[in-house]
């Protein structure tokens, strides 16, 4: 049996090794990678790096490696790869499961201003604060362009390299990070205004507490929905056991 697992994430790792680790001998295993990050984690297994085509290159794909199973276990905010594979596994009649961390919720404390895209979360920031930790990512800065009179530091893993907003720092970092690094952060740039995407998990989440603490708003951008009709786990744990059941009952459950 072959199983494709989009990924990128640490679930994705996750699954990855769970699915390697020699109880399934039967059980081919391919992550693909984007290919958008410097030195990605490599996980175990077999690893396929760039982009597939659109949907019909990945359904292509899926006929010509004689893909069993898929697992979208990309980033939330992947919203296009999501949307690929939900259109290339309808057209292959490949079984599909989407592996989607949960997302943050706020709690006592928190001032937390939704958004519903880059572009919305940067028309809130001028009257929330003026100097903004913007946390989104590399892509997506032309969002922030326009806004001159409001001071970036900007965290990313690599280098953004498209437009950005002219008064910006860039800190090159990786998860996970701390609660004391994260205070340390806010204080000694003298952030006013944390932005980030609605990405969950544990790596990140540090900064919302130390955001908390502080007194400071959090524009939080909502992510995108899961394609419709493709079921949900929450951890690798629930995926691998979905490939299981796949496995020995001959088709995937349905997941409620």
């Amino acid at each position: 049996m072959h199983v494709l697992i989009l990924g990128g994430t640490t679930e994705a790792r996750r699954l990855a090794e769970n699915l390697t680790t020699g109880t399934r001998p039967d059980l081919r295993v391919t992550s693909s990678l984007a290919g958008r990050v410097g030195a990605p984690r490599m996980p175990p297994g077999e690893v396929r790096v760039g982009g597939f085509g659109g949907a019909e290159g990945l359904a292509r794909w899926l006929g010509e490696h004689a893909v069993d199973a898929v697992v979208d276990a990309t980033h939330p905010f992947a919203g296009t790869m999501s949307s690929n594979a939900a259109w290339a596994a309808a057209a292959t009649g490949v079984p599909l499961l989407a592996l989607r961390r949960p997302g943050w919720v706020a709690v006592e404390g928190d001032d937390w201003h939704e958004a519903g895209s880059l572009e919305e979360a940067a028309g809130l920031l001028p009257s929330l604060g003026r100097r903004v930790f913007l946390t989104t990512g590399r892509l997506g800065l032309a969002a922030f362009a326009s806004l001159e009179d409001l001071w970036f530091l900007v965290r990313s893993v690599d280098a953004p390299q498209a437009s950005a907003p002219p008064r910006m720092e860039v800190l090159l970092d990786r998860g996970p990070f701390t609660l004391q690094g994260e205070r340390d952060l806010l204080r000694r740039h003298a952030i006013d205004v944390l932005v980030t995407k609605d990405s969950g998990g544990e790596a990140t989440a540090p900064k919302l507490a130390a955001a908390r603490e502080a007194g400071l708003p959090v524009v939080v951008i909502r992510r995108p929905p899961v394609p419709s009709g493709v079921p949900i786990v929450a951890t690798p744990e629930a995926a691998a056991a979905w490939l299981d059941d796949g496995i020995h009952l001959g088709a995937f459950p349905d997941i409620g």
